[in-house]
């Protein structure tokens, strides 16, 4: 005979289970996935540029929620590799595409969908476990007609490869539209869990090497053209300068930028030293923003020849 406890009053509604997991953003080089990434996390995280295959490490970026958690992995640009780095970076990217949750797969408004995305999408197909979005980014520099017609042809690629695509958003990372609404879709296809990180962290990634992206960002601003990928940093050290006052503080950063060729040292450093010196001040503003001290940074440029296609100098870099 089975018994029911009699309710001492009318049953509560169930509080809906904390999520917490990783999604991550993939796309040909440029298709806008670490502005979505900062969009989300309101702040900057993951180095952008309009120069395609600027990130190089796998920067998370943690969006908060009383429900849930969100942890954003970056992931540089899935290409066709030229270089060892190229199949390393490429390497990188399909280990993280099996270890994650959600995948996103941005594909910007304002291009039709070409090779590159369908070399993607193609290997996308082959991921059986996880959920895929398709985000179409940079609507806001597209019109009504063009955007309703990239959507078609997103959902048509779903279905010629096989992809059921668990949503279909276009957002503006820019203009910060359905950026929240894409947060909103992303968390239910995370799994239930307690929170991963603890509140107010932003990223788990170093910041030696948030410093050291800052200051690559800061460097290829106005020689991407020239010097697309060839510049890598390696901060050597971090260190409060001694004998301040404790209302004073003064955070001492020693930075070396690592070119491939010397005649391209000239175009790092400018005429009088120009360029490096407004790397400098770009870059410390925002070191300073992300850490909130004062910091003296000190930059060198050194020539490390041909490090993307030497397996010793890469691992010395970091890669």
């Amino acid at each position: 005979m089975s018994v029911r406890s009699q309710s001492s009053g009318p049953s509560q509604p169930q509080e809906a289970a904390h999520r917490s997991g990783f999604a991550c953003f993939v796309g040909r080089p440029n298709a806008g996935k670490s502005t979505l990434t900062n969009a989300l996390v309101g702040q900057k995280v993951a180095i952008t540029a309009n120069q395609p295959q600027t990130t190089r490490h796998t920067v998370r970026g943690i969006v908060h929620r009383e429900d849930a958690q969100l942890i954003l992995v970056d992931t540089p640009g899935l290409h066709k590799p030229r270089t060892l780095l190229g199949e390393r970076l490429n390497d990188v990217v399909r280990t993280t595409w099996a270890e994650v949750d959600v995948i996103g797969f941005c594909l910007p408004a304002n291009e039709k969908i070409g090779p590159g995305d369908r070399f993607i999408a193609k290997e996308l197909a082959g991921i059986r476990k996880s959920p895929k979005v398709a985000i179409v980014t940079k609507t806001d520099l597209v019109d009504s007609k063009t955007l309703a017609e990239q959507l078609i042809a997103i959902d048509q690629l779903g279905k010629e490869l096989g992809i059921e695509w668990a949503e279909i958003v276009p957002v503006s990372a820019t203009a910060g539209k359905q950026v929240d609404l894409l947060a909103d879709l992303l968390i239910p296809l995370l799994p239930e869990g307690p929170p991963l990180y603890p509140e107010g962290d932003l990223t788990d990634e170093p910041e030696q090497v948030m410093v050291a992206e800052l200051i690559r960002e800061a460097a290829l601003e106005g020689v991407r053209d020239e010097l697309p990928h060839s510049i890598a940093v390696v901060v050597e050290e971090m260190l409060p300068r001694e004998d301040r006052p404790a209302d004073k503080p003064l955070l001492d950063i020693h930075a070396y930028l690592y070119i491939e060729r010397p005649s391209q040292k000239g175009i790092v450093i400018g005429p009088q030293g120009k360029r490096l010196k407004e790397v400098g001040i770009k870059s410390r503003k925002q070191i300073e923003a992300l850490l909130g001290t004062p910091v003296f940074l000190d930059l060198h440029v050194k020539v490390a020849k041909d490090w993307q296609r030497d397996p010793k100098q890469l691992r010395r870099l970091g890669f």
